[in-house]
Parts: structure tokens; C-alpha cells; sequence
């Protein structure tokens, strides 16, 4: 803000001593004129003074007085005839220019910037440029009035420091609009999340309580089957056992110890659910076509999972189950076979 103050009101000290400067020389050239055609001294000086007698000193002002200092005219004409203190305006030498940086050094700090004197703080005026008449001992000179000058500077300075802090609360208020309709935005989306969370966690705890009383179901039915005959040749069809192998020991296994079956590398395992693993000779759609399926479930081509080897079902993706066992990596369950399984749980 400091460094476009300084820009404006140099742009604005530049136009006033442009100004100054113009009319000085103006004034200058009208009088060497006038000397040129013969005119006489005291017509000269009279008509000078009709034209800037009474004039608005408020911004600024020219004069006029010969080489030894003695005011000849002047808009005040209680001024003319008085001898001009070199103390009481700043005067430049004649072949220098005071620039608008210049001023401003001035302006602010009260000091001469090369010029033989520093700014007389008493007076509201003060001399910015001089230009001499030719073939005459007067010199013209532009003033300024500083007071006017400062006021419009210090008017100048609040007009920016409004604009900032209006802009500053304009920017204040429009950013906690901007957050509010962000964290609203995203209040409804994470609400929306959460409903979607909790339904899903909903979903899984009712699979995993599924889990659990379809898992009792099959282990009463197991006990049950094993002490009722007719139970027994119902499901002849379905195998009581497996015969696998452990190093070169054969071993029959029974079906409510097996945990899951899964094939890797064209070699097909069998882990029961104390964590021992057997291999079989049988691929894993043979085994299947011979198990029970309310008791094991075809998860994909890798894996066959018993209802007792299943440990917690949580939710993988997009509408996709994750199986965690014991002994075992988690077995997915792709979205396409996620309604089967909890048709398969919940009957």
C-alpha cells in the first residue's frame, strides 16, 4: 500500500511541476515578447501584475522579481517591493530540475534534496522552479502551496486505506461465505457417507450374526446327522470323508474338520481348522459336486470355504466381501457372487 501511495503522489507531484514548470516558462516567453517589441518596462510589469493579481493561491501561483530578490510582482501586492529571503522558499539552481521524487523527499521528510536550503515549514507556499526572462534581470518564478499539497496527499493516503480495509472485509466476508457453502457442502457429503457406513456396517454385522447362527446350525445338524440313520441316507449322496495325503501317508479326513479347499499351482490343498494341510488328488469341482453345499461354498476358482472355517466377513470395494480364515489369506468375494453368498448364509 505504501509503495502505490508513493506512485499516485509522485504521478501527482509530476503533473503539478510539469504545470509549474509550463506556466513559468509561458509567463517567461510573454514578457521576453513583449521586451522584443519595444515595450516599456512599467507597461510590462502593470500588465504582469493584472494578470496574476487576485489569483487563487490555493494550489499555486507565479511571481516574478529581478536578480537581486525584490518581489516586482506577485498576486499579493502587499508582497511587491519586498526582498525575497533566500530562507523562506526552496530554491533550485537554475540549470537543475526538481523531479517528482524529489518533491516527495520533501514532502515527507522536510529535507532539501540537492537544493541550497531545506523547506520552510512556517509557510504554506514555496518556489518549485525558476526560469529567467531574457534580456532582462527578472526571473520567474512558480510556486507551490505545500499546505494544499499535503492535504490532498493525506487525503489521497485515507482514500487507499479505505479502499484496502473495504477491500480486506469484502475479502474476509466472501471467504466465510465461501467456506460455509464448502463445509455445508461437505457436512451433507460426509452425513451422506456416514448413512452409507452405517448401513453397510449394518449389512456385514448381519452377515457376520448370520455367520454365527448358520455356523450353530450346521454343527447341530453335523451332531444330528451323525445320530440319526435316516438323516444319514438321505445325504449318502454327499461324502462323510476325504481321502488326502500327508508326505507319503494317506489320511481320511472329516468333512466338519475341514476349514477351506483352495488349488494353486494345479495342486490342490486341504486345510482343516486345527491349521493341518493335506493335499488331494481330486480337483476342486470334484470335490465340490461331493460336498455339502449348505455347508461349503463355492467362493471363486480358488477356493472352497466351510461355514466353520469362516472367521469375519467384512466389506472389500465396490459391493465386494472379504473373508478372513485362520491359516489362510483373505478370500474375496466378488460383487457378482456377494448375493449368492449371503443367500447362502441366510438360509
Amino acid at each position: 500500500m505504501n509503495y502505490l501511495i508513493k506512485v499516485s503522489t509522485n504521478q501527482f507531484l509530476e503533473i503539478q511541476i510539469e504545470s509549474s514548470q509550463r506556466e513559468a516558462r509561458e509567463f517567461s516567453n510573454l514578457v521576453t515578447y513583449q521586451i522584443a517589441n519595444g515595450t516599456h518596462r512599467d507597461t510590462i510589469i502593470n500588465n504582469i501584475q493584472k494578470s496574476i493579481e487576485g489569483t487563487n493561491i490555493e494550489s499555486g501561483f507565479i511571481c516574478m522579481f529581478d536578480w537581486s530578490g525584490v518581489e516586482i510582482c506577485h498576486p499579493d501586492p502587499q508582497k511587491i517591493g519586498k526582498k525575497v529571503n533566500p530562507n523562506e522558499s526552496y530554491v533550485r539552481p537554475l540549470d537543475e530540475g526538481l523531479d517528482s521524487e524529489d518533491f516527495y523527499q520533501l514532502l515527507v521528510n522536510k529535507e532539501h534534496g540537492g537544493g541550497v536550503r531545506e523547506f520552510n515549514t512556517d509557510r504554506s507556499s514555496e518556489i518549485i522552479y525558476l526560469y529567467p526572462v531574457k534580456n532582462s534581470d527578472w526571473i520567474i518564478a512558480a510556486h507551490a502551496n505545500i499546505t494544499n499539497i499535503d492535504k490532498k496527499i493525506n487525503k489521497l493516503k485515507f482514500t487507499f486505506i479505505l479502499v484496502y480495509l473495504l477491500t480486506g472485509v469484502s475479502i474476509i466476508l466472501l471467504s466465510i461465505i465461501f467456506i460455509r457453502y464448502l463445509s455445508n457442502y461437505y457436512e451433507k457429503e460426509l452425513e451422506l457417507k456416514n448413512q452409507l457406513l452405517m448401513g453397510e456396517v449394518l449389512t456385514l454385522s448381519k452377515l457376520n450374526t448370520n455367520l454365527t447362527n448358520y455356523r450353530n446350525k450346521i454343527s447341530d445338524r453335523i451332531d444330528s446327522l451323525s445320530n440319526i440313520e435316516e438323516e444319514n441316507e438321505d445325504n449318502s449322496k454327499f461324502k462323510k470323508r476325504v481321502l488326502t495325503y500327508s508326505k507319503n501317508k494317506l489320511i481320511s479326513i472329516k468333512i466338519e474338520q475341514i476349514a477351506f479347499i483352495n488349488t494353486e499351482n494345479s495342486i490342490t490343498s486341504i486345510t482343516c481348522l486345527d491349521g493341518k494341510k493335506y493335499t488331494s488328488n481330486s480337483s476342486l469341482d470334484e470335490l465340490y459336486n461331493n460336498l455339502d453345499n449348505s455347508i461349503f461354498f463355492r467362493a471363486n476358482r480358488q477356493y472352497i470355504i466351510s461355514v466353520k472355517g469362516i472367521e469375519e466377513i467384512v466389506k472389500y470395494g465396490n459391493n465386494q466381501l472379504k473373508i478372513n480364515a485362520k491359516y489362510c489369506n483373505p478370500i474375496i468375494i466378488s460383487k457378482n457372487k456377494a448375493a449368492e453368498f449371503k443367500k447362502w448364509l441366510n438360509q
